[in-house]
């Protein structure tokens, strides 16, 4: 089954938000890239943070009957990436976000403001 990309991108953010993810910053990439349509970044304080934020990210996309194309990170949690086809998430450990800094990377992209 496919998901409405909005829906997606709601049900992410609201499974980051409620693991209590740091900075959730969400860029709109369809007019910049073709990779994703949506990036969702934020961090977690703790490798077991990120751990959970991610799992709970794949539990709400799989109760939606949706697919998760691919998780990269898992197992370190320093830096989890989900391919949720058109909303890629990445879930940092904080001191790898300030490290890595993708934000500034995708400068290009316009944030969507989130509730």
């Amino acid at each position: 089954m496919n998901i409405q990309t909005n829906k997606l991108l709601q049900m992410t953010l609201k499974a980051v938000e409620d693991k209590k993810a740091g900075n959730v910053v969400c860029l709109d990439l369809r007019n910049v890239s073709p990779i994703s349509d949506y990036f969702v970044i934020c961090h977690g304080n703790s490798d077991v943070q990120v751990q959970a934020i991610a799992t709970e990210v794949r539990k709400v996309v799989h109760e939606a009957g949706g697919v998760i194309r691919g998780i990269e990170g898992m197992n370190s949690g320093r830096w989890v990436l989900m391919d949720l086809g058109d909303v890629v998430v990445h879930i940092f450990h904080r001191d790898e976000r300030e490290y890595y800094n993708i934000e500034r990377l995708w400068s290009d992209a316009k944030v969507v403001e989130t509730v």
